[in-house]
């Protein structure tokens, strides 16, 4: 038996032995459940139930937790702490009631991470395990992108960060670890029409923004149906617009906010230009002028094919089925660490709560996963960490 596989059955047996511990654990986060920027207590207590390695505080309410030798390099695993402002709606004995809910399953991936970290102290690892207890992934400024940004990773020598994420459209015991771009970057921008306002019964005398705008909202959708390869995954939404305050007068502006979501890389520029192009010349042909503002966010998640192929035979002898591939246009800030080490984000399968008849769909009030998530989400996490421990990732 090779060093991967007699770590891989040491690490399941004591895995196996802190599962209930954590699924406690999960139903303690998932009942308080905290908003991005504000997880210290959350942090604390999942700090506390790992309870073991070195601690350091990173990006204001995260952790790092480094399990194993203090030096050298390390293979890291992510868990989200934050929450989403939402009302819960399952009626689970540990429901949320402060208006906040854990309705994208980090509660899930927290326990999972308490779990494997508790498991990797009980054994002789042969390369560090970091935590990485990170903050505000629901909401800028991005928690990946602090830690990073910190230079932290690089000096616990991380080679790898693994992350495991609960996907309800996946069947329970099955894994995505798909190589390449699984999740889309994403934008935010702002658009910005100005006109020349009036009377509404008079409108030969003005320059109406809020007819240009509609205009450029609809002359926007050829970005993805005309602009791009139909082979690329793409999304341009609207979500909203505003302009005016009385049915009868035309306002000098109107405005309207939007996301552009792409999973290939080499679109993002040109497309940003492209709506550029796009707002100025329509509302130019209004007589208004058009301006955008892009706020750069999450750039492509884009698995390292080695892990993604690594990861598939030891998700496979713990009874997974591996997903032929899953990609979404969803979008998660994890993507930041590809930029220091190689990075494997997988999805796994879950059920919903008995007894709840919504399907299950993350970001929904009544999103629920069943406690065996977190076993899946561990072992996933599991097979992860013994996948990059190929000699051609740890050295």
């Amino acid at each position: 038996m090779d060093e991967r596989a007699t770590t891989m059955a040491a690490m399941r047996a004591a895995l196996e032995q802190e599962l209930p511990a954590a699924v406690e654990l999960r139903r303690r986060v998932h009942a308080q459940p905290e908003l991005s920027g504000a997880e210290r207590r959350t942090a604390e207590a999942v700090t506390d139930a790992i309870g073991v390695g070195e601690v350091s505080v990173v990006a204001e309410t995260g952790r790092l937790i480094r399990i194993g030798r203090p030096d050298g390099p390390c293979i890291a695993v992510r868990a989200e702490l934050d929450a989403l402002p939402l009302i819960e709606c399952t009626g689970s004995d540990d429901a949320s009631t402060n208006g906040l809910m854990h309705a994208c399953g980090h509660d899930v991936h927290l326990a999972a991470v308490a779990a494997l970290a508790r498991a990797a102290a009980r054994v002789e690892l042969p390369v560090p395990l970091l935590v990485i207890l990170q903050p505000r992934e629901e909401k800028p400024p991005s928690g990946a992108r602090e830690i990073v940004a910190t230079k932290i990773l690089t000096e616990h020598e991380a080679r790898a960060v693994v992350g495991a994420h609960v996907q309800p459209l996946l069947a329970r015991h099955t894994v995505a670890a798909t190589e390449g771009a699984v999740n889309a970057s994403t934008d935010e921008f702002e658009v910005l029409i100005t006109g020349r306002g009036g009377h509404g019964g008079y409108p030969h005398l003005t320059r109406d923004p809020v007819l240009a705008l509609a205009q450029v909202i609809v002359a926007l959708q050829q970005v993805v149906s005309r602009r791009i390869d139909p082979l690329h995954a793409a999304v341009l939404s609207i979500g909203a617009v505003r302009a005016g305050s009385a049915a009868n007068v035309i306002p000098d502006e109107a405005h309207a906010h939007g996301t552009l979501r792409l999973l290939d890389v080499a679109d993002r520029e040109a497309v940003h230009e492209e709506i550029t192009t796009i707002v100025d010349r329509v509302a130019a042909g209004f007589g208004c002028r058009g301006e955008v503002r892009i706020q750069d966010g999450e750039p492509a998640l884009v698995n390292d094919p080695v892990l993604a192929a690594g990861a598939h035979p030891w998700l496979d002898e713990l009874g997974f089925e591996i997903a032929p591939s899953l990609r979404s246009c969803g979008a998660d800030d994890f993507s930041h660490y590809g930029d220091v080490a190689r990075i494997l984000m997988m999805f796994v399968g879950v059920d919903q709560q008995p007894g709840l008849t919504e399907p299950a769909i993350l970001h929904h009030p009544t999103f629920r996963p069943t406690d065996v998530a977190v076993r899946d989400v561990a072992l996933a996490l599991l097979a992860g960490y013994v996948a990059a421990l190929d000699a051609s990732i740890v050295g």
